[in-house]
């Protein structure tokens, strides 16, 4: 099977997310800059919510680049990732709304954590669909970026509920290392 279908179909559904998350904005009642200022949680989960869906639709890209053909794991692979990150509106409203409290950092992190073992799972799944010795494979390398955000990921969930502060930064932190595109693939282009 070809993989335009599922570049197509996952584009579509990151930018559904996009506009989800992007509806929980709402305009405030008021006319002067003071109205925004309960809106200044909402809109920072926002922010970093749409710049890890992009991380996400950004390196779902580049990986798709090299892939050759797909088959049902990877469709199934690819679903998993996507479950996951359509739950990011949900997870960013709740963070948003309830001004960063330790559970919904928590619950954040967790959805984070989820989409970073799904997008795992799915080049495992494109792995053994091009097989351990292909140039796919090769050019994935061991994917230290990746294990460390997963652990970034792990400590921020127990740390929101006595420090969401940290766990925040520890989340942002990981956002920032991913927003140089993922290049391990560029060469075989």
């Amino acid at each position: 099977m070809t993989k335009g279908r599922v570049e197509a179909f996952s584009d579509g559904v990151l930018a559904i997310i996009i506009t989800i998350m992007v509806l929980e904005l709402k305009v405030p009642h008021g006319h002067d800059l003071e109205a925004l200022r309960p809106l200044l949680p909402i809109f920072l989960s926002y922010v970093l919510s749409f710049a890890n869906v992009g991380i996400y639709w950004n390196n779902h890209h580049h990986l798709f680049h090299a892939v050759k053909h797909v088959g049902g794991w990877v469709l199934w692979a690819n679903l998993h990732l996507l479950f996951w990150l359509s739950l990011m509106p949900f997870a960013t409203a709740f963070m948003g709304e309830n001004d960063f409290a330790g559970p919904t950092v928590a619950v954040y992190a967790f959805d984070l954590f989820m989409c970073a073992v799904s997008y795992g799972m799915l080049v495992w799944a494109l792995t053994a669909e091009h097989g351990r010795n292909s140039d796919f494979a090769h050019a994935l390398g061991s994917d230290m970026k990746g294990k460390l955000s997963a652990l970034a990921y792990v400590i921020a969930i127990p740390a929101a509920f006595w420090l969401p502060w940290l766990s925040l930064l520890l989340m942002a932190a990981v956002a920032v290392t991913w927003i140089v595109p993922d290049r391990r693939f560029a060469r075989l282009s």
